[in-house]
């Protein structure tokens, strides 16, 4: 999907290493590529099945998601949090913004409201192409996914910006112009990208969001469903 080359560089921006690792392990899964070697592997071993009489019924993997497939899952929201946070702590920054309260009160409602803005724009962008919905489905459907994921990747941020605001740096607080602003920033997205991981193991076992597809496996029961070209022709 087209919303995945921006979920890797910007899980990149806080995972770093730890990132680019991910995409080889797991986000080179999701290429056309690669979907076209599993799918050209599962036939061959079908042909050597059927003609060994070996097929196996009910190949494809249900259950819990898999720790790969939560990651990936949890990506999708932390990209849209980590590009929401971004634009929001400078918007607040260089336009002087000031309310509920206060500076941090001010930083915290608008990370909010544009890390939720961001995130449901890219989980509908995950969604939609994957269950074909129409606008207005899929944007119900993208707000049920991510809501309860975003909620917790932002309090993990929050509770690390509020140490940072508070305990680590009271004064003189940190700004956006200074290095260590962003590092505090990264380190509190690393702990929100943990705090969301149990809530996106809860939203695809109920199904509300979509986990990165099994490919052999679903590829498999798939052909096993479906004659052999050969058969049909016959």
């Amino acid at each position: 999907m087209m919303i995945m080359n921006f979920v890797w560089p910007i899980t990149a921006l806080y995972l770093g290493p730890a990132a680019a690792w991910s995409y080889f392990k797991s986000g080179m899964k999701m290429t056309k590529q690669h979907h076209q070697k599993v799918q050209q592997a599962v036939q061959e071993e079908l042909r050597r099945e059927r003609r060994g009489k070996a097929i196996q019924e009910n190949s494809s993997e249900e259950g819990s998601p898999s720790r790969e497939q939560v990651a990936v899952a949890t990506t999708h929201c932390g990209a849209g949090c980590t590009l929401g946070d971004i634009s929001a702590e400078w918007l607040v920054f260089a336009m002087g913004l000031t309310f509920a309260g206060g500076e941090f009160s001010t930083r915290l409602v608008m990370d909010f409201l544009l890390a939720w803005s961001y995130g449901i724009v890219f989980q509908y962008l995950t969604i939609v192409p994957m269950r074909g919905l129409p606008f207005g489905k899929g944007a119900l459907h993208a707000m049920r996914a991510d809501t309860l994921s975003i909620v917790s990747f932002q309090a993990g941020l929050f509770a690390w910006m509020a140490l940072t605001y508070y305990v680590l740096f009271p004064n003189p607080h940190l700004k956006p112009t200074e290095a260590v602003f962003w590092f505090m920033m990264q380190v509190g997205m690393v702990f929100g990208f943990f705090t969301s991981y149990p809530a996106n193991i809860f939203l695809i076992n109920k199904g509300w969001k979509e986990k990165m597809p099994q490919y052999k496996s679903e590829m498999k029961q798939k052909m096993l469903e479906e004659p052999e070209e050969s058969e049909r022709a016959a």
